[in-house]
């Protein structure tokens, strides 16, 4: 079990990737904060592939915040994927995306999305979400995802 709560940031986009991060630290969430780049880098990372290979130093997440439009694999083709996954069903996956289409929404939740943010446009508000949001992962109680079981 991941006692520490990683959450796993999945975006394409770096300024996306630097605001998080600022708005994690300015939330003062302290949860560690593992960042990959598309679709396809976040199942190596949650097989344990390749450069992701070393539990210790990329742990199984306790929540994965997850973008809709990448490229190689989409936020959909993730989600999907995840799901498809014994050993994953249970992670909890945020999709946090600046889409407020509700055809988005209501695909990601069919896919079995835990939750649907829509990215603010200003780093307060940001800040302000991921303070609820870290909040949210120290109160909440998350099932133990079966480490022995990734492979």
């Amino acid at each position: 079990m991941n006692e520490k709560r990683t959450i796993l940031l999945v975006d394409d986009s770096e300024g996306n990737l630097l605001l998080v991060r600022a708005a994690f630290q300015m939330a003062k969430c302290h949860n560690p904060l593992q960042e990959v780049h598309n679709g396809e880098e976040a199942i190596a990372y949650l097989k344990g592939e390749g450069p992701y290979g070393a539990r210790k130093k990329f742990p199984l997440p306790t929540v994965m915040l997850l973008d809709l439009n990448m490229p190689k694999k989409n936020g959909y083709e993730v989600l999907a994927w995840v799901r498809a996954q014994p050993v994953l069903k249970r992670l909890a996956v945020i999709i946090l995306t600046a889409s407020t289409r509700i055809e988005d929404v209501e695909r990601a939740f069919d896919l079995g999305a835990t939750s649907f943010l829509v990215k603010p446009l200003s780093l307060a508000e940001l800040t302000a979400m991921l303070r609820c949001l870290g909040d949210w992962i120290q109160i909440n109680q998350f099932p133990p995802l079966d480490e022995a079981g990734r492979k």
